[in-house]
């Protein structure tokens, strides 16, 4: 690992936030799963830029889509129509039809685009209020949506809400896989239930086909909304093109993000035929659905599509976990995840295996103090990533 040095780093440290922690590293260059730093150092980016990067870096038929569309037009809000947000609707939409299917509230037809994954919750929790009439909405302990304010009241974690506090009030939060606490939180004033089947900013928790399947009864029962948050989940990073399809779980509102507009900044939420369109004004974006993004998120599906990812995810997350639960580190306590989202438990803090990986050339994630969470490319060769996986066995064995 390499220090990103000189004026630039200077400046950047002088001038951040401060909010986002950054890495000793001055990324320049990215291919596929491979991140360049200013030195000429490679890491093997087993992170996918925190998710976004299912396609790799720089994925030419991306790249080709974001300049061919460059050149014609980049921004234009929904207040005109546009032949790139059509396209991206109808297609969307029918990946949606075919992967997630119907049921008796129609099928995910209503498209709200943004420009990340918490403005697509933030619509989310709107569409609930609004299509309700009732306010309260829950969520689940461990569970992470955002850092705007309607997204991050219903993130569990204190440390992320206590300096914004008062935070939007009607959420409340309930245990993770627990069938019973159904009963009792979710009632006739819940306006929706906003759940991630696997928590990855959580600890790479999945949930267990029970609880999903009492969750839907629930909600049903109740009247309330369910909001399935697939932000990190969707776009075959679980072994299926939604984490939905292992639960054969048909939701009333859909949120993606990161993935979607192939690095290009871009949400969506998604709702039933039968709730209908908003009211004209009641909510909009001046950048969400421009032309650029729906061109890039275009070509993200075709490549999904063609190179069937979705079942490669399935095929090399089987690979990772076996050879993690192969090596018989001591420091593991237990592997967790779907597909290509996996997460290791570890009998210690995370940071210092981090450190490690990174200084043997391996960019990974933590999910919470004592989980690695790796989320590699949906595209990375194969010999790419039994390299790194090399590295990670040993670093864990030594431990």
């Amino acid at each position: 690992m390499t220090e990103g040095n000189g004026a630039l780093s200077d400046f950047e440290r002088a001038h951040a936030s401060g909010g986002v922690p950054r890495r000793d590293a001055m990324i320049v260059r990215a291919e596929g799963a491979r991140l360049t730093d200013d030195a000429g150092t490679t890491y093997t980016d087993l992170s996918s830029g925190h998710g976004w990067a299912n396609l790799g870096h720089t994925h030419p038929v991306v790249t080709q889509a974001i300049c061919e569309q460059a050149e014609k037009l980049v921004c234009l809000t929904e207040s005109a129509f546009n032949d790139q947000r059509a396209l991206w609707f109808n297609e969307l939409t029918k990946v949606l039809e075919a992967e997630i299917g119907t049921s008796d509230r129609g099928f995910l037809s209503r498209v709200n685009p943004s420009n990340s994954g918490t403005e697509a919750i933030e619509a989310a929790i709107k569409v609930a209020r609004l299509f309700t009439g009732r306010t309260e909405i829950v969520s689940f302990q461990r569970g992470f949506h955002g850092r705007t304010f309607g997204a991050l009241s219903a993130t569990a974690k204190r440390a992320f809400q206590e300096p914004f506090e008062p935070l939007v009030p009607g959420f409340s939060r309930l245990p993770f896989n627990d069938v019973e606490a159904l009963t009792e939180g979710v009632t006739d004033r819940t306006a929706a239930v906003l759940v991630e089947l696997v928590q990855g900013e959580g600890g790479v928790h999945v949930a267990q086909a029970e609880f999903v399947a009492a969750l839907r009864e629930t909600c049903t029962r109740a009247g309330a909304l369910l909001v399935v948050d697939e932000i990190q989940t969707g776009l075959g990073r679980t072994g299926e093109w939604f984490a939905c399809q292992h639960f054969d779980l048909s939701p009333d509102i859909l949120v993606l993000g990161k993935a979607l507009g192939g690095g290009i900044p871009m949400g969506a939420t998604i709702w039933r035929a039968e709730f209908g369109a908003l009211p004209p004004g009641s909510h909009g974006s001046t950048f969400g659905g421009g032309p650029l993004a729906c061109a890039a998120s275009r070509a993200v599906l075709k490549v999904m599509r063609d190179e069937g990812l979705p079942k490669r995810a399935a095929v090399l997350g089987r690979q990772i976990h076996d050879r993690l639960a192969g090596s018989n580190a001591r420091v593991v306590r237990e592997i967790r995840g779907l597909g290509l989202m996996v997460g290791v438990d570890l009998r210690k803090k995370v940071t210092p295996v981090l450190r490690r990986l990174m200084e043997r050339g391996i960019w990974a994630l933590p999910a919470g103090m004592n989980v690695l969470r790796l989320l590699p490319p949906l595209t990375i060769p194969e010999t790419e990533l039994h390299d790194a996986l090399s590295v990670v066995v040993e670093i864990l064995s030594d431990a």
